[in-house]
């Protein structure tokens, strides 16, 4: 009986932290922050649950590894990277300090810098995120076509390891078929032989 509270305690978790930080992902998609990453590591966690996590899993991996390559390519975009994530400082430190409202701002007082402290801790931390990832993009693949040609190999064998195992399904719903197709020529047989 504990085992069983045990097990259901830890999917119940897995499923409260695999679902926040898959919320996590899909929200920094569209804002501030390393939404792939988070997106995959959301998915990793649901698929010790979920059949469709784990599916879903292998495009969104390799969609960051090749956003990841990508981004540090040329020494243009590692600056730009770099300007961007400086920037997040920048405004999660303005969000933390929390200065009052210019008198050019054009809206009530109350929505400047809304969210306060816990906004501002956000921001930074999503910008020590990306400067991680930027730093072990830079590490990993800059400079490294290499690197680039094996996130292709890894996506291509995966795809193909998709298309065996879709082989396999339909040979077997075939076999399936014919062994029920076999069986309902005995039945109808045995019924014919009956009438008989």
């Amino acid at each position: 009986m504990a085992d069983f509270a045990t097990g259901a305690v830890k999917r119940v978790l897995l499923e409260i932290i695999g679902w926040t930080v898959l919320t996590a992902g899909l929200l920094a998609l569209f804002l501030p922050g390393p939404g792939l990453l988070l997106t995959f590591a959301g998915l990793a966690i649901l698929s010790t649950q979920y059949a469709w996590a784990k599916r879903w899993m292998h495009p969104v991996r390799i969609r960051a590894m090749r956003g990841a390559a990508e981004g540090v390519q040329t020494k243009l975009r590692i600056a730009l990277s770099t300007l961007v994530a400086l920037g997040l400082v920048g405004i999660g430190v303005v969000w933390l300090l929390s200065p009052p409202a210019p008198r050019w701002w054009p809206v009530d007082d109350r929505w400047w810098l809304f969210g306060g402290t816990t906004v501002g801790i956000t921001m930074l931390s999503s910008s020590a995120i990306a400067v991680g990832l930027l730093i072990y993009s830079i590490h990993r693949f800059h400079g490294r076509p290499e690197a680039l040609a094996e996130i292709e190999r890894i996506d291509a064998n995966h795809l193909a390891e998709m298309a065996r195992m879709e082989q396999r399904e339909a040979h077997g719903a075939a076999a399936a078929a014919a062994k029920a197709d076999e069986t309902a020529d005995r039945a109808e047989d045995e019924l014919g032989r009956r009438e008989q």
